[in-house]
């Protein structure tokens, strides 16, 4: 992938292995607003933070993201509030951080309803 925009037209794939460590800074600059975490016994992945002005909102983004993880038949972990949404992309089954990711992560922050905190 050589920009976002073609992260913004680009289809997950079944078949993937995680991407190098010295990949990842490639692959981060093309989603702003996303980092990479790493929690306990869980794969590296990479999350962002979603803010909104309502619980109505938060469900409306929540939504907008269900679709964008059913058609890539990729799906965050959420973890969801009031008035804010966090998202967690990691592809498990390669063990960590794949194109899968990123392209989703792209996908998730060109929707209308996103205003990345």
């Amino acid at each position: 992938m050589s920009s976002s925009l073609n992260l913004l037209t680009a289809q997950c794939q079944p078949q993937t292995t995680a991407l190098s460590e010295a990949e990842l800074p490639t692959w981060l600059a093309l989603v702003p607003g996303w980092k990479p975490v790493k929690y306990d016994d869980m794969p590296p992945a990479i999350e962002s933070h979603f803010a909104f002005d309502n619980f109505y909102q938060t469900m409306a983004f929540v939504n907008a993201v269900a679709e964008i993880a059913h058609g890539q038949d990729h799906h965050p972990d959420l973890i969801v509030s009031f008035g804010a949404c966090t998202l967690r992309y990691s592809t498990h089954s390669a063990g960590g951080l794949t194109p899968n990711d990123f392209i989703c992560a792209a996908q998730v922050s060109a929707l209308p309803e996103a205003t990345a905190a």
